[in-house]
């Protein structure tokens, strides 16, 4: 029996939204698959939810809240590091983990890329992901990314280095 397709919808930040940004953001577990080894404090994401444009030439990046068809938040994407000359940016996602493995992160993805497409009017996206990160792999693997690049010793756990894969769509 094949799985029924989640319905989400993406928008942009609201103040309301402090307390999940801020869970998400000093989340721990969550540094390892990402740039951030540092907590947060709910001033500085109260002054970027008060201050971000969402014009991606102006911030070179667009954050946006994933809700579900309740109008839950289960997530948030982050198109980042754009390039406007070459019309590329870096995809980052976070479910949250009650909503995990649900058919979220598909359904967000699938979203984006036709925003990045019809909206943003890029010609790639690229994530960078642990080669640990199977679930991450498949996921992007299914959604017609095709790995890259290994990108040796690029991410530490606070032990040791892991490789990373690049991986990229072409839109």
């Amino acid at each position: 029996m094949m799985k029924e397709r989640q319905k989400i919808r993406l928008r942009a930040l609201e103040p309301e939204d402090l307390d999940i940004l801020y869970a998400i953001e000093n989340d721990a577990d969550l540094w390892n698959v990402g740039i951030t080894n540092v907590p947060y404090s709910r001033y500085i994401l109260r002054d970027y939810i008060a201050h971000a444009n969402a014009d991606i030439y102006q911030d070179r990046q667009v954050r946006m809240m994933i809700e579900n068809q309740s109008g839950e938040v289960v997530g948030i994407a982050d198109v980042v590091n754009f390039d406007p000359q070459h019309l590329r940016a870096e995809l980052g996602i976070v479910i949250m983990n009650a909503h995990r493995r649900q058919g979220y992160a598909t359904a967000a993805v699938e979203e984006i890329l036709r925003y990045s497409l019809s909206v943003l009017h890029l010609h790639q996206l690229y994530i960078v992901v642990d080669e640990r990160n199977t679930a991450a792999i498949h996921l992007f693997g299914h959604l017609k990314f095709k790995e890259t690049a290994r990108l040796e010793h690029w991410l530490s756990d606070g032990h040791q280095y892991h490789d990373a894969l690049l991986m990229q769509v072409i839109l």
